[in-house]
């Protein structure tokens, strides 16, 4: 299954929904939640409030102009190393990692967290990489528990591999860029010191006007070097337009809507082939599907899709607290799971 640029058909952009309001949407999804196990499918809807863009305008338009295709980062020809070389892809990506990296969850993270430890929601999908989830949880679940349960289906940008499949941290990537880039290493620190952050997208990526990208050196695999190869092939360990998601992670997903009885989606367009595969799985299967998104979905109008529009950081945390019902007030993990939580949207959302 290869990844591409994310469309969604015109007419369904511009269909129109059915206003609603808070409280009856609460209870339709506490009714949804309550009847069997729940498979949940996130996008990055559920990480605006933590201050990372969604990719789509108000208008449905997909706002990342600056995608760059898989086969373009991994050509092993002069060709695909002078692009490479050329490109500015791995710069900007250097420059949005540091917003992505100090986000915090908010208060939809935290009271899905709250459903997951609860076994509410049984299993995770996200399309996110920006690992907000799994920072929702980490102080709960152990790190085998939470590989268990969840499922980051376009990878994580906290990892980066080269093309012999090395894997580094993002952190010691991000200082071994800085060590060959100084000026950029200044520019960052610069743009730290103002808080000034730079627009960046969901994918890490970055907007910048009035830049030249000439002098950035990309560092080699370390690991490469040691086994006596040069090789500056190296990308965050996320799934590119274009790419394929890996076999096993692409099983895992289905098995996943399989193993439940309903699959509750949440913050998508579903513009992604990859989850809305998903939906289309889990509707083959005779599985109820919910959908809870602002603005149009792929999904919507399919046969057995319930939509609901509304901002989830409206309803979640009360779905989850009339779910758990005493426990929202005894269960000193729920308590803080339920009163964690960042809103900080951004401000051209």
């Amino acid at each position: 299954m290869r990844v591409s640029v994310p469309t969604i058909p015109h007419a369904v952009t511009t269909a129109s929904s059915k206003p609603i309001s808070p409280a009856v949407a609460v209870e339709r999804i506490v009714d949804f939640l309550s009847s069997g196990s729940v498979t949940l499918l996130t996008g990055a809807g559920v990480s605006v409030d933590s201050g990372i863009r969604a990719y789509r305008g108000k208008d449905g338009r997909y706002m990342n102009p600056n995608y760059q295709y898989y086969h373009e980062l991994v050509d092993r020809s002069p060709k695909g190393h002078m692009f490479r070389h050329a490109s500015p892809c791995l710069l900007r990506s250097y420059l949005g990692y540091p917003p992505v990296r100090d986000a915090l969850p908010n208060t939809t993270h935290c009271a899905l967290a709250a459903l997951q430890y609860t076994s509410h929601i049984s299993r995770l999908i996200t399309q996110n990489v920006d690992g907000l989830h799994r920072k929702a949880i980490a102080h709960v679940w152990h790190d085998n528990l939470i590989n268990e349960r969840m499922l980051e289906l376009h990878g994580s940008l906290h990892r980066v591999h080269c093309n012999h499949g090395h894997v580094v941290d993002r952190n010691t990537f991000q200082d071994w860029i800085s060590a060959h880039n100084p000026y950029w290493k200044d520019y960052v620190t610069g743009l730290e010191a103002t808080g000034m952050k730079p627009r960046t997208n969901p994918d890490g990526d970055v907007e910048l006007e009035g830049v030249s990208y000439d002098d950035f050196v990309i560092p080699e695999c370390p690991q490469c070097v040691l086994e006596g190869r040069h090789n500056t092939n190296q990308k965050p360990t996320v799934i590119f337009f274009g790419e394929s998601i890996p076999t096993i992670v692409r099983n895992r997903s289905f098995h996943d809507v399989e193993r439940s009885d309903r699959l509750f989606v949440v913050g998508t367009t579903l513009a992604t082939f990859s989850a809305f595969r998903l939906v289309q799985h889990a509707v083959k299967l005779g599985k109820p599907v919910l959908l809870l998104n602002m603005g149009a979905t792929r999904g919507d109008g399919l046969p057995g899709v319930e939509k609901i529009e509304i901002p989830a950081s409206y309803v979640i945390r009360d779905v989850a607290r009339t779910i758990l019902g005493t426990r929202a007030t005894a269960d000193p993990v729920i308590v803080d799971l339920l009163n964690k939580g960042i809103y900080d949207p951004p401000s051209d959302r």
